[in-house]
């Protein structure tokens, strides 16, 4: 079970709802990851004028535990403002810090992120900070309190995979909190990579929503997420530089 804070899932994925074609393809492809957990940017819902596109609107929420995001916040102020309005809204207790400190790069903020997190674990709030992979912060973050870290592969949205493995399997071998793959995510060889690196889930958004097939994309991702986290409770072989014969030698005659 993947748990975070007080809450237990049996899914690994984490998905976000944006973007999709159609709010029936976004249904669909929700259905097919399997994932508990979905996210979204609370700037982009219009939660008090029940008229206006909810991007929720296809989904039988009941189902599904609610990630609402900082998204679009610059500050830590900012970000604090967006979480309280979420929490008011009914929507959950969860959230997840995005304080983005470049606009090309989509980079987080790392002194702006701890700043709101610090806040948001003094108001009750359990928090899900997206970073970027530094190990330093990591665990800055957890000494805070932090019920989970979630370091980006690569910058959002660009479907580069992860580009330093290194750092995320420090991060993931120091951590004690749940240590969940986020930003950067373009295939299902990324996210079981991602989980044979040791990582607890994987959030991703624009590799479904925005592939060819988004349903068949979000069973892929689902069977990745699965497959990887096998890989890594069971135990891979050693590389060797040199082969090694599949078939054991002793008790065999030769000629």
């Amino acid at each position: 079970m993947l748990n975070i804070g007080p809450y237990s899932f049996s899914s690994r994925l984490l998905l976000g709802t944006g973007k999709y074609p159609s709010w029936e393809v976004q249904k669909a492809a929700v259905e097919a990851s399997g994932a508990e957990i979905l996210t979204f940017a609370v700037r982009r819902m219009n939660i008090f004028s029940p008229e206006q596109p909810n991007v929720l609107e296809q989904l039988d929420v009941t189902r599904y535990k609610l990630l609402p995001n900082t998204a679009g916040a610059k500050t830590a102020e900012e970000a604090v403002r967006i979480a309280r309005l979420a929490k008011a809204s009914g929507l959950c207790d969860m959230i997840k810090v995005e304080v983005i400190g470049c606009d090309k790069t989509l980079l987080p903020d790392p002194v702006e992120t701890l700043k709101a997190a610090e806040k948001l674990l003094e108001e009750g709030f359990i928090v899900l900070p997206y970073t970027s992979d530094d190990v330093v912060l990591a665990r800055r973050l957890e000494e805070l309190g932090c019920h989970a870290i979630m370091p980006g592969a690569s910058p959002i949205g660009s479907g580069q995979g992860i580009v330093n493995p290194l750092n995320l399997s420090f991060i993931i071998e120091h951590a004690t909190v749940p240590v969940i793959v986020d930003a950067g995510i373009g295939s299902p060889a990324d996210a079981a990579l991602a989980m044979e690196l040791g990582a607890d889930g994987v959030l991703l958004n624009t590799a479904v929503s925005g592939a060819a097939d988004p349903v068949k994309m979000a069973r892929a991702m689902k069977l990745a997420v699965e497959a990887g986290r096998l890989g890594y409770e069971a135990g891979r072989i050693p590389k060797k530089r040199y082969a090694s014969a599949s078939s054991p030698m002793e008790g065999m005659s030769i000629v």
